[in-house]
C-alpha cells in the first residue's frame, strides 16, 4: 500500500512539474501557442486533480499537494504583467493631466533703414553711399521658450520647475490635453528648490496621483512625459532609477549655476521642453518633477524626488498631499 501511495504521490508531483513548466513556457509565447498551452495546462490540472482525490480515498488522509495549476499561472500573469501594458496604463492615466506652458515676452520689433555711414560729414555728402541700419519700431509680443508643468488639483493648480517660469517680465500661457488654452499665473516660485506653482482659472480638471519617493529603489522602472523641445506635447520616454540623493549643479536661463542637492539620477531621456513635468513609476504615481539632464551625455537626466515638494504643495494649495 505504501509503494502505491509513494507511486501515485510521484506521478502527482511529475504531471505538477509539467505544468509549472507549461506555465514558464506560456510567457513570450504567441497568442496561438499560448491557447494551446492553456488547454494542455487544463487537461494536467484535471489529472492531479483525479489522482489527488483517488490518493485521498486510497489513504484516508488529506494529501497536499503543489498549488493548482491556474493559480500558478495566475500568480505569474499577476506578476509577469506586460511591461508595455503598464506603461500604456499609466501614461492613459497620467498624460491628461499634463500641460504645456508657454512663455511669451514682448520683444524689439526692428526695421531696416538705410543711412550715410559718415553721417553729416559735409564731405561725404554726395557720394551716395548708404548702409542699412536696424532700429527698433515698437515691440511685438512672441513665444521664447516652453517647459512642462501638471495638474495638481482640479481647479488649477500647477507644478512646474521655478525655472521654467523665471522670468517675472514674460506672460504664461498653458496648454491643456484637451487643446485648450489659458492665461497662467505664477502664484508661488521656490527660494531653494527648483520648483513653482502656476494657476489657471478652470475646473474639473483632471490631476496626477502623487507617489512616495522615499521607497525608490535602484533599477526601478519610471517613465518620463513633457514637451519635448518645446514642440512635441506629451512625449513619452522611459527608463529607471539610476541613482539616488545626487547633487547637481544646473545651469539658469541666465547662465549662472544653482546646486541641487538630492535629486533622483534616471536614463529616461529629459529634453529640453521637459523640465518641470512628471516622473512616473509603472503603476502612474509621480515620484518626481523633471528637472535637468546633462548636455552631451548619454541619457543622465536628473528629477526632483516629490516627497521634496509636497510641502510647498500643501502650503500653496491648502490641501494635504
Amino acid at each position: 500500500m505504501r509503494k502505491i501511495l509513494y507511486y501515485a504521490f510521484a506521478v502527482v508531483l511529475v504531471i505538477a512539474l509539467n505544468t509549472a513548466v507549461l506555465s514558464t513556457l506560456y510567457f513570450g509565447s504567441s497568442q496561438k501557442q499560448q491557447k494551446a498551452f492553456d488547454a494542455k495546462i487544463t487537461t494536467l490540472q484535471k489529472q492531479v486533480s483525479g489522482l489527488q482525490d483517488k490518493l485521498e480515498t486510497v489513504s484516508g488522509e488529506k494529501v497536499a499537494v503543489a498549488p493548482p495549476a491556474a493559480e500558478v499561472v495566475q500568480r505569474e500573469v499577476i506578476r509577469e504583467k506586460s511591461q508595455d501594458q503598464q506603461l500604456t496604463e499609466a501614461v492613459a492615466k497620467t498624460a491628461p493631466a499634463v500641460v504645456s506652458i508657454v512663455i511669451s515676452k514682448d520683444v524689439p520689433q526692428l526695421e531696416v533703414t538705410y543711412q550715410n555711414p559718415f553721417g553729416n560729414d559735409p564731405f561725404y555728402q554726395d557720394f551716395g553711399i548708404q548702409v542699412p541700419v536696424y532700429r527698433q519700431k515698437g515691440t511685438v509680443r512672441q513665444k521664447v521658450g516652453a517647459g512642462t508643468g501638471f495638474l495638481i488639483t482640479s481647479d488649477g493648480y500647477i507644478l512646474t520647475n521655478r525655472h521654467v517660469v523665471a522670468d517675472t517680465q514674460a506672460s504664461y500661457t498653458v496648454l491643456l490635453s484637451d487643446g485648450r488654452q489659458l492665461d497662467a499665473q505664477v502664484v508661488y516660485r521656490d527660494a531653494n528648490q527648483d520648483a513653482a506653482v502656476v494657476k489657471i482659472n478652470a475646473k474639473n480638471l483632471p490631476t496626477v496621483n502623487l507617489g512616495d519617493s522615499s521607497g525608490l529603489q535602484l533599477g526601478q522602472a519610471v517613465i518620463a512625459i513633457g514637451n519635448a523641445l518645446g514642440e512635441y506635447n506629451n512625449s513619452v520616454s522611459t527608463g529607471i532609477v539610476s541613482g539616488l540623493n545626487r547633487k547637481i549643479e544646473a545651469t539658469t536661463a541666465d547662465g549662472s549655476l544653482e546646486a541641487i542637492n538630492g535629486v533622483i539620477q534616471t536614463d529616461a531621456a529629459i529634453n529640453p521642453g521637459n523640465s518641470g513635468g512628471p516622473l512616473l513609476t509603472l503603476d502612474g504615481k509621480v515620484i518626481g518633477v523633471n528637472v535637468a539632464t546633462v548636455t552631451g551625455s548619454s541619457n543622465i537626466s536628473f528629477s526632483i524626488p516629490i516627497n521634496f515638494v509636497k510641502s510647498i504643495i500643501n502650503s500653496v494649495t491648502g490641501k494635504n498631499f
